[in-house]
């Protein structure tokens, strides 16, 4: 079939002179002249990246950090032209602020001068493609690989609370491969500063109710600063991005590299092939947009793009083997490993999507057929590479359990909390003959023997329906430093010192978004028996970061009784103590420097609690009782503070610290106690504390 690309075109030889030679001088050779009257101001010559004269403002990519300059890579692989995209003017956002994709996105928004399909980025161009004289030499990128890596400038504390902020801007050689610790802070500090941005867009008023893209914006400002990673395109695998990692924007994948288009669902570049470069894919997003076949989960039957496919002011037509279907094609013969996104409902939220990242696949069989349509669709037959860690298919694990809970393996009872929850809790234990841990009551909310006593008294808000973002009336968000702490979806905006909730004395609405932790639970939770730390706690649905989770319920010791049974406390393994010590160094809030704030209260992520809170769940308790210790976890908790009968209550609430993919188990830092002085027990731990099993690089060796 014809690809129509004309790379094959070669002029008749009548229509020049080969014998001729034409004397022509490099353009750097060329001395320029620049008129300079005597009334105009003398011409200014500026470097790209400054200093620039008074009134002149520097354009992207010129604003971006120099270390976005450099030299074109020098291996087979080449990346295909840039070009500047638009976000369809015919797009409709959703829930989640992302964009439902478009395959023939390229197609849509032809480029006469550029190859769409391959472009590095759909909304910014690739460095890479800059003009020569703006690249990097050769021998100054070497230099700078001998150079010590300058890392990533961090916020630092002053110590007073109060985070110190610096632009942060990555090295060349980190823009161009990733690694795990910088993908994880990428995601971190995108979501942060998404959030923030949510926050101040939902604070204002909007009567046109226009569409709000906090990821696109937030996209923006991280690209222009250079925060982003495996800018290098290549075949496999994308460095620091692990199979089965979930995102929740197309804009995430972008930064982290591992699919470089914002909008398009098929990413290639070019490598050397015969006489010309080809195109070749290295990654591709399937989620619902085409006629895919996506039920197996090792199996995927992709559609080609183009052909204006689910576009209803154009025809249906053809599609052309061209741009990524040509690099399909090409794929397909080279058996190369092409990345695979697969998009998914979000259960918790079904106008969403969410994109799982399914590993490495090959193309198999490429075949056209007719569509739905009637016109000619291009298909190929992508089979995954097997030995790789299951993702998508816990999806559709999970999707039949849902379906039929008794098809669960190892299922001990199908609801633990007995109706307790709005939402069942199982227990599973697929790995020995135990039949679940020992018994307990199971409660969903703290029991307090006597409220909080406070040295000013404290009133709910008045608001009559629902506190408002930015409404200034409510008391709740006066405490709150005037910021509603959630986005419009419940998502927590930022940690902070002692979070104000509207309580049940406030006489707004019950589902007022400010009352999120305590509307019970929001995602399918489920208690599962570990290989080696007892029982634990993980969720059948992805988890956005910032999602509330659980609070920790049980019964309130007093202090009094704490010190008297210490024996017996330090025992107890179902223990929330907030007087015990921390990671200072865990920072999940935004950077202000990025929005150009200056450093507030709102970004001191240190707790002020009232008074102590020690919580026992040993006989009384909900879901966070089965959480264990991480020294890396992926979920925080929170001080939530609210009324009840004009008296106050303190409460712990879990949030999410960042997406966390189905069926991984959810922990926590339980800290450490303060104390001066420690023994050795015989394994070197500390006398008094246990021993941790997280595993990881960063374990610390024992908590408690």
């Amino acid at each position: 079939m014809d690809g129509g690309s004309g790379h094959g075109f070669v002029p008749p030889s009548t229509s020049f002179d080969k014998s001729r030679v034409l004397d022509i001088k490099p353009l750097r050779s060329l001395v320029p002249v620049f008129p300079n009257p005597p009334q105009a101001p003398p011409f200014v010559c500026s470097s790209p990246f400054g200093p620039f004269p008074p009134g002149f403002t520097p354009f992207y990519p010129f604003s971006a950090p120099q270390g976005l300059q450099s030299s074109p890579d020098t291996n087979q692989y080449k990346t295909p032209p840039a070009h500047f995209s638009r976000i369809p003017p015919h797009f409709h956002g959703v829930v989640n602020g992302d964009a439902e994709p478009s395959r023939d996105y390229d197609a849509q928004f032809p480029n006469d001068n550029s190859n769409m399909g391959g472009k590095h980025d759909g909304l910014f161009g690739d460095p890479k493609q800059a003009a020569p004289h703006l690249r990097a030499s050769n021998s100054s990128r070497k230099k700078a690989k001998k150079s010590k890596d300058p890392g990533v400038s961090l916020s630092v504390d002053n110590g007073k609370g109060s985070a110190k902020n610096v632009v942060m801007a990555f090295s060349s050689l980190q823009m161009e491969d990733g690694n795990r610790e910088l993908v994880n802070y990428i995601l971190t500090t995108f979501d942060a500063l998404r959030r923030r941005i949510s926050q101040i867009e939902e604070a204002k008023e909007s009567p046109g109710g226009g569409i709000k893209r906090a990821d696109l914006k937030t996209g923006n400002i991280l690209m222009s600063r250079g925060i982003r990673t495996n800018m290098r395109k290549r075949i496999g695998v994308a460095p620091g991005v692990e199979v089965g990692d979930i995102f929740f924007f197309r804009m995430e994948m972008c930064l982290v590299g591992l699919h470089a288009q914002s909008m398009a669902g098929i990413d290639y570049m070019f490598v050397k092939g015969g006489l010309e470069d080809e195109p070749v894919a290295v990654s591709i997003v399937s989620s619902g947009g085409y006629d895919d076949d996506a039920d197996d989960a090792d199996v995927l039957i992709y559609t080609g793009q183009g052909g204006n496919v689910n576009r209803k002011d154009k025809q249906v037509a053809d599609q052309k083997l061209e741009r990524g279907n040509l690099a399909l094609d090409r794929s397909s013969h080279r058996v190369n490993e092409v990345r695979v996104i697969r998009g998914v409902k979000d259960a918790v939220n079904p106008l969403s999507k969410v994109y799982v990242y399914d590993g490495l696949y090959t193309i198999q069989q490429s075949w056209t057929e007719k569509g739905k349509s009637g016109c000619n669709m291009f298909k190929y037959k992508l089979v995954r590479i097997p030995g790789q860690p299951s993702a998508f298919a816990h999806w559709k694990s999970i999707q039949k359990w849902k379906e039929g809970l008794s098809s669960r393996h190892g299922l001990i009872l199908p609801d633990l909390t007995s109706g307790a929850e709005s939402i069942p809790v199982s227990l599973v234990n697929d790995v020995d003959d135990e039949k679940g841990p020992a018994h307990f009551t199971y409660v969903p909310t703290l029991r307090y023997l006597k409220p909080y006593n406070f040295k000013h008294p404290s009133f709910g808000c008045n608001c009559q329906n629902a506190c408002l973002p930015g409404d200034l009336n409510c008391s709740c968000i006066r405490k709150n430093r005037g910021d509603f702490p959630y986005t419009s979806n419940g998502i927590l905006v930022s940690r902070r010192p002692l979070l104000h909730e509207c309580g049940p004395s406030c006489p707004c609405f019950p589902n007022c978004k400010n009352r999120v932790s305590q509307t019970g639970l929001k995602v399918r939770l489920e208690v599962f028996k570990t290989n080696n730390r007892g029982w634990g706690l993980r969720s059948w649905d992805p988890i956005r970061a910032g999602t509330f989770i659980c609070e920790y319920a049980g019964e309130v010791l007093d202090s009094v009784k704490v010190y008297q049974e210490r024996d017996e406390v330090d025992s107890n393994e179902y223990l929330f103590d907030t007087t015990r010590g921390y990671d200072d160094a865990f920072k999940w809030n935004h950077d202000p420097a990025l929005l150009g704030e200056e450093p507030s209260a709102e970004t001191n992520e240190h707790y002020d609690i009232p008074a102590p809170l020690i919580i026992s769940a040993k006989y009384a308790g909900n879901v966070a009782r089965f959480m264990n210790h991480s020294c890396s976890p992926n979920v925080f908790w929170q001080p939530v503070l609210y009324e009840d009968n004009n008296e106050c209550f303190l409460h712990i609430a879990f949030f999410a610290i960042k997406h966390i993919p189905p069926l991984t188990e959810l922990t926590y830092d339980y800290g450490i106690v303060q104390s001066e002085n420690y023994g050795l027990q015989s394994n070197h731990t500390p006398h008094g504390k246990r021993k941790c099993l997280c595993g990881l690089p960063n374990c610390k060796g024992y908590y408690g």
